[in-house]
């Protein structure tokens, strides 16, 4: 073999060994595209859920309760006196003929309840009820579809916050579909404001709100369970 042969066929095989695999080239390529593609995915998915937290925060910071509000009963789901200063004034004019406390902590007292909200003694004793049982939001809407029940009610009004309003109202429409649940929101003043968005401890009530009304809503889609947020019977026994 002449030299100038042997020179070309080493050449070639140097070129040959430079030139990256059809296979790498291939695999790299779809990593590529995976990447551009799931980017604007997660883009588009970060879009919406801004979206929707806009809307939510935009509706519950608007939220008013209703003027001519009349059901059969009034339920209050527990959080803080506030919303149950507003539920009792409410059965005070009529608004409702019973009402139900729900997520009262078992070492809490009807006596404590009436005290600090300096409701009237006879009216506490003839139509406020106070359920123990719940211990999340779950739990409020498993307890007033109870309560409920066992009193034969068709229309309710809800009273909560506002910002807790959205869920309450999914949780218990879904456990009790065949009641009419009309909302009663409890507007607390700080939410009032047009910069909630600057206030840190408002944007984080938020957006923890927000995050646990889209779980809710996804768990009503996939059907995933997770109890019924009811202390046991046995446990209340224990407390009292």
């Amino acid at each position: 073999m002449s030299m100038d042969r042997m020179i070309r066929k080493k050449a070639s095989r140097e070129e040959l060994s430079l030139r990256p695999a059809g296979g790498v080239l291939s695999r790299h390529g779809r990593l590529r595209r995976f990447l551009h593609y799931g980017g604007l995915v997660l883009i588009f998915a970060s879009a919406l859920v801004l979206a929707g937290f806009l809307r939510f925060a935009d509706a519950v910071t608007t939220f008013t309760p209703p003027l001519d509000a009349k059901a059969d009963a009034i339920v209050v789901l527990t959080g803080g006196y506030q919303r149950i200063d507003q539920a009792i004034e409410l059965l005070r004019k009529g608004m409702g003929r019973r009402l139900l406390i729900s997520g009262v902590h078992p070492t809490t007292t009807p006596a404590q309840i009436r005290r600090v909200t300096q409701s009237s003694p006879d009216l506490f004793e003839c139509c406020v009820d106070v359920g123990y049982e719940a211990m999340d939001t779950i739990g409020n809407a498993n307890e007033t579809s109870r309560w409920i029940h066992d009193r034969g009610y068709s229309s309710v009004l809800v009273v909560t916050s506002n910002y807790h309003m959205p869920r309450s109202l999914m949780e218990l429409r879904r456990i009790d579909p065949s009641t009419t649940f009309i909302p009663y929101p409890v507007v607390l003043s700080d939410l009032k404001t047009t910069a909630w968005y600057a206030e840190p401890n408002l944007l984080r009530t938020l957006l923890s709100e927000y995050g646990k009304t889209l779980v809710a809503y996804a768990r009503g889609i996939i059907g995933w369970g997770v109890g019924e947020g009811l202390r046991s019977k046995s446990h209340l026994a224990k407390v009292e």
